[in-house]
């Protein structure tokens, strides 16, 4: 072959390559631009649905605010002295002046007064109306079972907003009623708050649609009206409209609110960018063209040396050197560069690795390092003919360490769980088994071939070496902490499973502060058991299943007024008397104690209210847990109550235990300082269980001490309790705060309590908790007996 083939061979090769290579850039440019055009439009209508969900959300939430105004404005004139007059006395005349004046004044489409059996007494109605008095049959029912809502009816076409509230003197002695449009302005300020269209499409009973209530531009509504309300989406002449249908419950006929959105205005800032990236590509692919043409001959053979070791790279092989290193032009730099870039990638990804499977603080392995070799010990123990070797998961969380890190500082606590890795690993020798920490102050282990009765005794060897304190220069620490065990594959059948039950169980541990616990399936809230009690407790309080008891409380030294405890006993259609034990740990596990709170207060101020007891001076006590503490909202929520039904808050004693106080002390005393503020009288219950009573005793706006019944109940067998309930009843007393004793049993310890100059008794040999009933009947016979004596 001669030196001109050679050379128009070279040069065919050259043109080759660089047409196969222009042709594969411009076809990966392609993909990009239909990826990036495809993930953009995606992104838009997933950024548009998000923002339609607020919108829906804020929608939602102008409406209560329009019905809150309403009810408002209706509270004014249930409210006006001689309007009830005018209702009591019957006179029609002031009664239908007043309704057209007052409907007038703020606006309303129509104002009505309905007696107490809910018929129409009289109504005022602006403009065409007619429909309104067949319309309230339909629009009364629903108002009346929830008279602090609202209800939308559909009245020519046009959809109003009604409320309804009581007419008081001071029993309920009729209703007003008012109604108000749905109108433009609604519509006007969705668009300015959000930039949003809106639209209120109305269906009537004779099936046709209007759409009274629109911020679309004319062509677009009319595109609405003509198709009516769309799927999805809606093309209009302007673009494209994603649409958010919301029905909205009414009478008279449908209601649905539309939320629309354009596509096209989301994605038009990225149209320019589509059209700035086409031209740096294009002028890209020029420059590739040229620049391949003029080094592709001298790059070819040097280069596939290269790409072997980036193909070497992208598997992960980098200890392998690259060629071409001591060469010294442009493709020598290009391959010392590309070795050097492989050392780094080699150490970035040793550091990768460490940094995904282990703890840089403790040098334990980390939660995904620890669930791998759970999941990889339970496919071993299942991979033979063999029968299955079981296996164990302890989770460990420190108790009070988040204490220890506001006190003694993040670096101390550093060192802290330095020193707990330490200590695990000397409990947990083996190389078979693992300790790993999971995060923050939680840490594992997982024993291999342990059954549940060495995981119990790892359990309590751990348990025991926590005994000794931690000393690191002048600071000595007591560490405990709660322990979860959970074992398979008995507790579980999957790695998840199991790690996530031991994490359960280690949670009832620290809430029954028990140090270790195996799991049980009454722990799970997510159980199929557990599940079935939430649901049932929701419809106990629903279906008025529950009852309030109340366990009297008697002075022991003459003190005026009346005192006892609210409990709360589940009436349940199928078991009967469920007793508290058996569903208050679990609504406080799960967060229904907030409900069951809310109920039980609401019980005790309706029983305030009741003329019954007005003249009783009585004073119920009402528990508090951990999570009512930790409500933002739980002042706002019982003041609401004592106005809703007028009794003060001195009337109540809130009770709280100090574990619920030391779960997270600032926002516990912020709450108390709250209610005291408020005017109840705040009460630690169980005192002497805990172990932090004397220093926030000194903090906390407390007016009374609770002595727990375990010392109580010691003291007819033991001094020793006898002298606790001595020191406890003289140290409340100098700091002023007063005593009940609870667990009063027997005749000699009441006589005992009133020696040691205690306040209050509460217990069984005065009486047991009883029935609302009952109870007053139990006061009246004690008002009795001290009238006879």
């Amino acid at each position: 072959m001669n030196r001109k083939k050679l050379c128009e061979l070279g040069r065919s090769l050259i043109l080759r390559l660089i047409g196969l290579t222009l042709l594969l850039l411009l076809i990966v440019q392609a993909a990009g631009f239909a990826v990036v055009r495809a993930t953009i439009e995606r992104n838009a209508r997933a950024q548009i649905a998000q923002a339609l969900d607020l919108d829906e959300n804020v929608w939602r939430r102008l409406l209560e605010q329009n019905a809150d105004k309403l009810r408002q404005g209706s509270a004014l004139l249930a409210a006006d002295y001689g309007f009830r007059s005018a209702v009591n006395s019957g006179d029609e005349e002031t009664i239908q002046s007043v309704l057209e004046n007052h409907g007038n004044r703020i606006g309303a489409a129509v104002t009505a007064l309905l007696g107490t059996d809910l018929e129409l007494r009289a109504v005022s109605l602006a403009g065409n109306m007619e429909a309104f008095p067949a319309t309230l049959r339909a629009l009364v029912p629903p108002l009346a079972a929830q008279p602090q809502g609202s209800q939308i009816a559909v009245m020519g076409g046009v959809p109003y907003q009604f409320v309804m509230v009581p007419l008081r003197a001071p029993v309920v002695i009729g209703w007003v009623l008012m109604g108000f449009p749905v109108n433009q302005p609604l519509a006007d300020e969705m668009r300015q708050l959000l930039a949003v269209h809106v639209a209120l499409v109305v269906k009537g009973e004779d099936g046709r649609s209007k759409v009274p209530v629109s911020t679309l531009p004319p062509s677009s509504l009319a595109l609405l009206q003509r198709e009516g309300v769309p799927s999805g989406e809606l093309q209009t002449p302007e673009g494209i409209l994603l649409a958010r249908a919301i029905r909205l419950d009414s009478v008279g006929g449908e209601v649905q609110a539309l939320l629309l959105r354009s596509v096209d205005e989301v994605l038009a800032p990225y149209r320019q960018l589509q059209v700035l990236l086409a031209i740096i590509t294009v002028a890209g692919v020029m420059l590739f063209a040229v620049g391949t043409g003029l080094v592709a001959q001298r790059l070819t053979t040097p280069l596939r040396s290269l790409l072997a070791a980036t193909q070497r790279l992208s598997r992960g092989e980098y200890d392998v050197p690259l060629e071409h290193t001591d060469r010294s032009d442009e493709i020598g730099n290009l391959a010392r560069s590309f070795d050097h870039m492989r050392r780094d990638i080699a150490a970035q990804q040793t550091e990768v690795r460490r940094l995904a499977y282990w703890d840089r603080l403790t040098g334990l392995p980390n939660r995904e390092r620890f669930r791998e070799a759970v999941v990889l010990a339970i496919a071993r123990s299942t991979g033979g003919a063999a029968p299955p070797h079981p296996l164990a998961v302890l989770t460990l969380d420190l108790d009070r360490f988040k204490h220890v890190n506001d006190v003694l500082g993040y670096s101390f606590g550093d060192r802290l769980l330095q020193a707990v890795a330490e200590r695990l690993r000397q409990q947990v020798p083996s190389p078979d088994n693992m300790v790993a920490r999971l995060g923050g102050n939680e840490f594992a282990v997982l024993l291999r071939g342990a059954d549940a009765a060495t995981a119990n005794a790892t359990a309590l060897r751990i348990t025991q070496s926590f005994e000794e304190p931690l000393a690191f220069e002048d600071q000595t620490v007591d560490l405990s902490a709660g322990i979860g065990i959970a074992c398979w594959p008995g507790d579980a059948d999957d790695a998840d499973t199991l790690l996530s039950r031991s994490e359960i169980a280690m949670y009832a541990a620290k809430r029954r502060l028990s140090g270790a616990q195996q799991y049980d399936a009454s722990f799970d809230s997510a159980s199929a058991q557990t599940l079935s009690l939430l649901s049932e407790l929701r419809h106990a309080v629903e279906h008025h299943e529950l009852r309030l008891y109340l366990q009297p409380k008697v002075p022991l030294h003459g003190q005026p007024g009346r005192a006892a405890e609210a409990l709360v006993r589940w009436q349940h259609p199928q078991r009967g008397l469920v007793p508290p034990m058996q569903f208050i740990p679990f609504a406080e596990q799960t967060g229904f104690v907030r409900q069951l709170t809310l109920w039980m207060f609401e019980e005790v101020a309706r029983l305030l209210a009741d003329p019954r007891t007005q003249g009783l001076a009585l004073r119920v006590s009402v528990n508090l847990s951990t999570r009512d503490l930790l409500d933002p909202e739980l002042s706002t929520r019982l003041a609401d109550i004592l106005v809703r039904h007028g009794v003060p808050a001195s009337a109540f004693c809130l009770e709280i235990t100090e574990s619920a106080i030391m779960d997270d002390p600032q926002r516990a005393e912020a709450m108390l300082n709250r209610l005291s503020e408020q005017g109840f009288k705040l009460s630690i219950d169980d005192f002497g269980t805990g172990y932090s009573s004397l220093a926030y005793l000194k903090r906390l706006p407390v007016d009374e001490l609770k002595i727990d019944k375990s010392f109580v109940m010691g003291m007819e067998t033991g001094e020793d309790d006898a002298m606790i309930v001595r020191s406890t009843i003289d140290l409340a007393h100098n700091l002023g705060l007063t005593v009940v004793a609870e667990g009063v049993e027997t005749a000699a310890i009441l006589e005992r309590l009133r020696t040691l100059a205690c306040d209050e008794a509460q217990g069984y040999h005065i009486a047991r908790p009883l029935p609302v009933d009952d109870f007053l009947a139990w006061q009246e016979g004690q008002a009795h007996q001290v009238r006879q004596g």
